[in-house]
């Protein structure tokens, strides 16, 4: 993986301040209110074995890690944006929460080097890297997997990025399309469809 400069995320860049306190108290509140936040967990827990090793990949204050770990899985989480870490772990101690630069992700250094049975990519982390960095994170990420693993990546399809630019920077990383539907809750896929969940694998 290369540590070549690259320009900050758009999630540092583009969002105002504050934005991170108001993301972490928006899922606290949901969580409190009884909301469902696991459906993108459930989604990568059917795919994996038990005792599976799992990245959270853009993980923001934890909710995805926190289900597959309390299901049993081995939980890496990395997001770039230490407010949401510090959240992960106060409110989801167990899994391995991670601050670091999807674009530049390099876990060997804290330790994390083995390959993983699943990579999940919620929330539109995507559409939030920084602009022309989308091949290099999905390369950074493929490079993670291991054989036949899968690497699961949503995001609005209506945001800065198509779904046309994400597909070849799919392919320049090396990864395939396994499968495409327009939400985490195995809606087919279509052409109208402003979701889109993409099982990749690498070729």
């Amino acid at each position: 993986m290369t540590n070549a400069p690259v320009p900050a995320p758009r999630w540092l860049t583009d969002t105002k301040p504050g934005h991170s306190e108001w993301y972490i108290e928006r899922f606290r509140t949901m969580a409190r209110n009884g909301d469902d936040l696991d459906g993108e967990a459930r989604f990568i827990d059917a795919m994996v074995p038990r005792r599976a090793r799992i990245l959270d990949a853009g993980c923001g204050p934890g909710r995805v890690g926190a289900y597959l770990y309390g299901v049993g899985h081995q939980v890496v989480g990395v997001d770039v944006d230490p407010k949401l870490i510090a959240a992960a772990r106060q409110d989801h101690p167990g899994p391995t929460w991670l601050v670091d630069d999807l674009a530049v992700l390099d876990l060997a250094a804290a330790g994390e080097d083995a390959p993983f049975d699943a990579i999940v990519c919620a929330g539109n982390v995507m559409v939030f890297v920084a602009p022309g960095t989308e091949t290099r994170v999905l390369t950074n990420l493929a490079a993670l997997l291991k054989d036949d693993a899968p690497l699961v990546v949503g995001f609005h399809t209506d945001r800065e990025l198509s779904l046309d630019d994400f597909d070849a920077g799919a392919a320049d990383a090396g990864l395939h399309l396994d499968l495409r539907l327009a939400g985490w809750d195995i809606r087919p896929w279509t052409p109208e469809s402003n979701w889109a969940v993409s099982v990749l694998r690498r070729n």
